[in-house]
């Protein structure tokens, strides 16, 4: 049977392993080669509503998310401008309990360096006239923040990391399981593939991999939804994306007469072949409640697509990130609550010089907070906790 030796093997082609693909062929590491039995963002980043801002809850966050606002916005200035737009993004909330939380976390978000002020009703019915807003009682507004093409930019990054020498094999049933020496062996027909480093990358599949590998790891999938829709008004091309924090909507720009809005998450573990891929008449019936209260000039938009897909939680919301315990060789970079489009290119670059600088170095230190041995067996069981929030530390209440 046909062996191939890597260098490092990347389970999942979504924006995070292709990103991480890019990230190591930069280091020149070795070979590099990423599996997924489909195509690239075929997953949860082929349904992502491509919010990039740093309205965050912990630095560490913040400083990803910046690094991978930068990275998108390169990529796409010199090959695909279309897939970015520096929009802003604004969220308010009308709850005094809320307003306090939003008021207390400017000064806080400042104090990392993130550009956010407070604003009031009137400039917010300014950038969207089609709103309603007298009764927002507080309201924070970023300038910079942007909405990008996630399948788009995963493609980038596929174009980049294959320009680097990285061999995509995409498409072909394939399985992982532990081989002769407990490493993982990719088995793709009559070729077995092994390599010095495993990373798993595969979204709301990681979970059962891992467990499938005898390393389980605490993930919760979960179902989150989206849509596409035509106001009968059609809205300007570029305005801020807007969340509202009491219903957990937000909207955003989606080209020319178009807006594509969310949530519609589901708190319970989805399985993820096995889910209703579109969008469920519960879903479009809040989006209409919501849209009739806050944004009358969009109550009766014609819903283009509404469709859902899967993302992966964990017990304290942020993504598990690097070498798996007791399993030397083996790394997750997976778990990231429905965010992953945000931190794909800062944490790819942390990932990357990790496993080509090794433990004790400090991209291992960049890691520590999102490291999986920060959990220990037996693992709790824990509700998936998705969408956003300023609340400080990892307890968010909304």
């Amino acid at each position: 049977m046909p062996r191939e030796r890597l260098t490092v093997l990347i389970f999942g082609a979504g924006i995070a392993g292709c990103s991480l693909a890019y990230h190591l062929a930069r280091r020149k590491i070795g070979s590099i080669g990423v599996y997924d039995p489909r195509t690239p963002a075929a997953g949860a980043t082929g349904r992502a509503g491509g919010v990039v801002t740093e309205q965050l809850w912990n630095e560490w966050d913040v400083e990803v998310t910046r690094e991978t606002h930068a990275e998108y916005r390169s990529l796409a200035r010199r090959h695909r401008p279309d897939a970015y737009s520096e929009n802003g993004f604004v969220r308010w909330t009308k709850d005094p309990v809320a307003a306090a939380v939003l008021r207390e976390a400017v000064g806080r978000l400042q104090s990392w360096k993130v550009d956010v002020e407070a604003v009031d009703p009137a400039e917010i019915s300014r950038w969207m006239p089609w709103g309603r807003f007298e009764d927002v009682r507080a309201a924070i507004y970023s300038r910079h923040d942007a909405v990008v093409t996630p399948s788009t930019i995963a493609e980038l990054y596929v174009e980049e990391a294959r320009r680097r020498g990285v061999e995509f094999h995409l498409g072909r049933a394939g399985a992982l399981a532990p081989g002769p020496d407990r490493r993982p062996v990719l088995e793709l027909g009559e070729e077995r593939w092994d390599a010095e480093f495993t990373v798993v990358a595969a979204g709301a599949w990681s979970k059962r991999l891992f467990a499938s590998l005898g390393h389980p790891l605490p993930l919760v999938p979960y179902r989150t939804q989206a849509a596409t829709l035509r106001p009968p008004h059609p809205p300007p091309d570029v305005f801020p994306t807007g969340h509202d924090v009491d219903t957990d909507v937000y909207a955003r720009p989606e080209g020319p007469g178009r807006i594509l809005a969310g949530n519609g998450t589901e708190l319970i573990e989805a399985d993820p072949e096995r889910f209703v891929t579109s969008g469920d008449d519960r879903f479009r019936t809040h989006l209409a409640e919501v849209f009739s209260d806050r944004f009358p000039g969009w109550a009766d938009s014609e819903m283009l697509a509404a469709w859902a897909g899967v993302c992966t939680a964990t017990p304290d919301r942020r993504p598990l990130v690097g070498e798996v315990p007791g399993a030397p060789g083996l790394y997750a970079m997976t778990g990231f609550n429905g965010f992953g489009v945000m931190r794909a290119g800062g944490v790819a670059r942390r990932l990357a010089d990790r496993i080509a600088d090794g433990p004790d170095s400090r991209a291992d230190e960049e890691l520590r907070i999102v490291r999986p041995d920060r959990f220990y067996l037996p693992y709790p069981s824990f509700p998936p906790r998705p969408g956003f929030t300023l609340e400080a530390g990892d307890s968010p209440r909304f």
